[in-house]
């Protein structure tokens, strides 16, 4: 890990996780895109980073590339278990709010929305 004591970017570890100093921006978000092959400068600005928080979170991956692929794992697989929770939880919910009846003077956003998704 290194510091951020000479005001320079830096990886350091918070409650989040490996984090990239100045930000709130964790190495697995930069992980996300990177596995995906997104190219540097696009990640860059995704997250509105500077080159050299940029380059400080490309280097320390490539140099700790097995700690910090087995810590995305580890977020994936939370993430993942999470989002089935809540799923699971919101089913119900989501159930009953699809059998309500819309309200009239939403009818013509509606109509819009499912126009624009039937675009895509």
């Amino acid at each position: 890990m290194t510091s951020a004591s000479n005001g320079q970017a830096a990886i350091i570890r918070t409650e989040r996780g490996l984090t990239i100093s100045g930000t709130r921006i964790t190495l697995y978000d930069v992980m996300d895109y990177v596995t995906a092959q997104y190219p540097a400068k696009f990640i860059r600005g995704l997250f509105n980073l500077t080159d050299e928080q940029m380059n400080a979170a490309l280097v320390y991956i490539e140099a700790n590339r097995a700690e910090v692929e087995a810590e995305y794992q580890i977020v994936l697989k939370e993430a993942e278990e999470l989002r089935q929770y809540y799923a699971q939880r919101n089913r119900d919910l989501i159930a009953r709010l699809a059998t309500k009846p819309r309200k009239p003077d939403m009818e013509a956003a509606w109509e819009k929305l499912q126009a624009q998704k039937a675009k895509h």
